[in-house]
């Protein structure tokens, strides 16, 4: 199949003279003499059967043929180069798959710690509401779930079952006269397999006036917390996605704020759990990344 190709050093060789226009550059580049850049070329003209280069008194231009085989070859091994990096790269880099808004609002945030203990893996994040197999799925390193975690899944560990309770701005607790003039913001989930967590069973089961109020849906959790700082109402989400808005005071609890709330605990959540495929069980890196993962959830919960 590849019989009538010439060996792969010459097109190396030819690569770089015909990309700096210059016999002397491509041996200074490739540290071999320009004697033998010009014999590597020679060798190449000889086995195609065609001058690749007119050779001028003070310069080197390539010949019709040796343009089209000049845009081939660079191409070619360009490619070969970001495959043969991807491949020698890849045990110093994780690739973590999980939601936008785990991604966005809590593991991204505290992913600087991590650096620090373990400062020569690069952890990429790969976010998607879509559920790959991660067993096929290759590229993927680890999983980070969220929903019903089920113990009997192969390979999954639970790292944490979240809270929901009720968080807005200062200022715009501040700006409230009562509860009924709030706005109220909740999830509304792409996976219809989760149970809907609403104000509306919320309200509703303490016996509280729920049509005076006024709901907003978003599809994503990151997106109620981005409203809720941004003073549009009082955000129904998950305690540990706005772990780090608290601790910097941007978002309080409204628990204590209204009546109509004191009454209300918050609500247990869903579950995040990590799966591990088959294919990077042994992985020092997979090992450290989990371990930190559930120290830093453990000192949450």
């Amino acid at each position: 199949m590849y019989s009538q190709l010439p060996p792969l050093n010459s097109l190396k060789v030819f690569d770089s003279a015909a990309r700096l226009g210059s016999f002397k550059e491509a041996a200074s580049e490739l540290h071999v003499t320009p004697t033998a850049v010009s014999h590597q070329i020679k060798a190449l003209e000889t086995f195609l059967d065609t001058p690749l280069f007119e050779r001028k008194t003070r310069a080197i231009e390539l010949t019709t043929e040796g343009q089209l085989l000049a845009q081939t070859t660079y191409s070619v091994l360009q490619q070969l180069a970001n495959t043969i990096n991807e491949i020698t790269v890849k045990d110093s880099r994780m690739t973590i798959s999980t939601t936008s808004s785990f991604a966005a609002m809590w593991l991204v945030p505290n992913l600087s710690k991590f650096n620090h203990i373990q400062p020569h893996s690069e952890v990429v994040i790969q976010t998607s509401e879509l559920l790959e197999d991660i067993d096929k799925n290759k590229r993927i390193d680890l999983a980070i779930r969220y929903g019903h975690y089920d113990k009997s899944v192969k390979n999954s560990t639970l790292l944490i079952t979240e809270d929901i309770g009720m968080y807005a701005a200062p200022s715009y607790i501040r700006s409230l006269n009562s509860f009924a003039a709030a706005n109220l913001l909740e999830t509304s989930w792409h996976n219809e397999q989760l149970e809907k967590i609403s104000w509306h069973s919320l309200l509703s089961a303490k016996g509280l006036d729920y049509e005076r109020t006024q709901v907003k849906q978003f599809n994503q959790e990151h997106h109620i917390i981005q409203a809720a700082l941004a003073g549009q109402g009082i955000a129904l989400v998950s305690s540990l996605l706005v772990q780090n808005a608290v601790e910097q005071g941007w978002l309080v609890k409204c628990h204590e704020k209204f009546n109509e709330l004191k009454t209300l605990q918050p609500i247990t959540g869903f579950s995040y759990y990590l799966l591990t495929p088959q294919h990077n069980l042994q992985s020092d890196d997979a090992i450290i990344f989990k371990r930190w993962l559930l120290d830093e959830l453990k000192a949450i919960d």
